[in-house]
């Protein structure tokens, strides 16, 4: 049973970075096969410990940071499912372990551990890969963390990373010259003159950035064959008809299977109609059209999804655990989980109140399909719907919806830091 099962040392103190050279150079032939360029900004005289922030679009976001860090040793915060298999690993090259969307007041300890010891932390406080290549929502507590470390704050925007290996489409497109900027956003000493609050609306000011917009105003034109196979995961209604979990996608275009509308994605990216009006020519604008629906749901009352699905736990890093078939409901209350473990019952509840985003993956390790991760600060569950009638895209923006409205004006709980 689950149960019997060890869990994840999640209090195990992070090590120093191990193999450093090594890791830089192995990133050295995906920087320079994509021309990345990095612009320091007011980063003169800003040595270790530093918090560093990064936005999160691909796997080369990790491939920039090492590069920004440069010589100096980094911890970064990863998802459990980084260490599967390899937690030894991950465990040498100074990862710190991390269920997402979990309040984790250890978490919290180990960045202290690492700071003191004067070493660089380094948090994708989006928690996941961005949908559609602009931003997602930054927990409420991030200021609150700055101001407990008391070190300066840096971010790391990178340009370029989503449409060059979008989420729901991971073959590199060949995108070349990606940028990035590394920004100190306060020094220790600037820290202290601004309140919590000023610290997090600062971080959400320099996390607004937009992959799509960037590809256009820089003219990178992406030639490739299959740009626009996945995007229906993403872009799961159609606003033609408004059918939900009709879309789908082939080559460079997207379709709807209930009305037949279609739209081809140029080589800037760019969604034209084959016929009539283009409603939509900017993806991440039909992604908020999307948002702005499950909103109305959400202010209704009426928002509701149950069904049957397949469940895997992961409770350590030595492997998947098979739960068998379950149930998942999400509506008002937020996700209730149900299944047989062994023969014994079991139900996990994730309140609305207290999870302002979830974890969403596409056809996850090729296993399933698509499912939704939701973790207790002990255990993670991939579940994976059945059948047609969902998107898990509407899981992660109805949750994030459901607490906006039960929390206004707020982005994420107290105590929560986000990876």
């Amino acid at each position: 049973m689950l149960s019997d099962v060890k869990r994840f040392d999640m209090k195990k103190p992070p090590m120093r970075q191990h193999l450093r050279l090594l890791m830089r150079l192995l990133v050295v032939p995906t920087l320079v096969s994509h021309h990345n360029k990095l612009t320091k900004i007011r980063m003169e005289g800003i040595k270790p410990p530093y918090l560093l922030l990064c936005n999160h679009n691909a796997f080369m976001d990790f491939s920039v940071a090492l590069k920004a860090t440069f010589p100096h040793c980094a911890n970064f915060v990863v998802a459990i499912d980084g260490f599967l298999k390899r937690e030894w690993l991950l465990r040498l090259i100074g990862c710190i372990c991390k269920r997402k969307f979990t309040r984790d007041t250890v978490l919290i300890r180990q960045l202290m551990r690492v700071a003191k010891r004067g070493d660089i932390p380094v948090i994708y406080p989006e928690a996941r890969y961005s949908l559609c290549g602009t931003t997602a929502v930054l927990p409420a507590s991030l200021g609150k963390l700055c101001k407990l470390l008391k070190i300066p704050v840096v971010t790391l925007i990178c340009h370029g990373h989503h449409v060059n290996s979008p989420f729901w489409n991971l073959p590199d497109h060949h995108v070349k010259g990606t940028e990035a900027e590394m920004t100190c956003l306060f020094t220790a000493g600037e820290l202290e003159e601004h309140t919590h609050e000023e610290v997090t609306a600062a971080i959400e000011k320099a996390f607004r950035y937009d992959d799509w917009a960037w590809q256009k105003e820089n003219g990178k034109r992406i030639d490739y064959p299959k740009r626009a196979e996945g995007l229906h995961k993403v872009l799961y209604q159609c606003p033609h008809c408004g059918t939900e979990y009709r879309m789908n996608s082939a080559g460079t275009e997207l379709f709807c299977e209930s009305c037949g509308n279609r739209w081809r994605m140029d080589e800037y990216g760019v969604l034209s109609a084959a016929e009539g009006e283009t409603e939509f020519p900017h993806v991440p604008d039909w992604y908020e059209w999307e948002r702005g629906n499950v909103r109305r749901e959400v202010e209704e009352g009426t928002y509701r999804f149950s069904g049957p699905v397949r469940i895997d736990a992961l409770p350590n890093a030595k492997g998947y655990i098979d739960m068998g078939d379950g149930t998942l409901t999400h509506d008002m209350t937020g996700f209730t989980l149900t299944g047989n473990d062994r023969g014994e019952p079991f139900t996990v509840r994730f309140p609305a109140e207290t999870l302002y985003s979830c974890h969403i993956e596409y056809e996850y390790l090729g296993k399933y399909g698509d499912c939704v991760d939701l973790n207790t600060l002990n255990d993670t569950f991939y579940i994976y719907p059945k059948g047609r009638d969902f998107a898990v895209t509407k899981f992660a923006l109805a949750t994030e919806e459901l607490y906006a409205h039960l929390h206004p004006g707020k982005n994420g709980p107290p105590s929560e830091t986000a990876e």
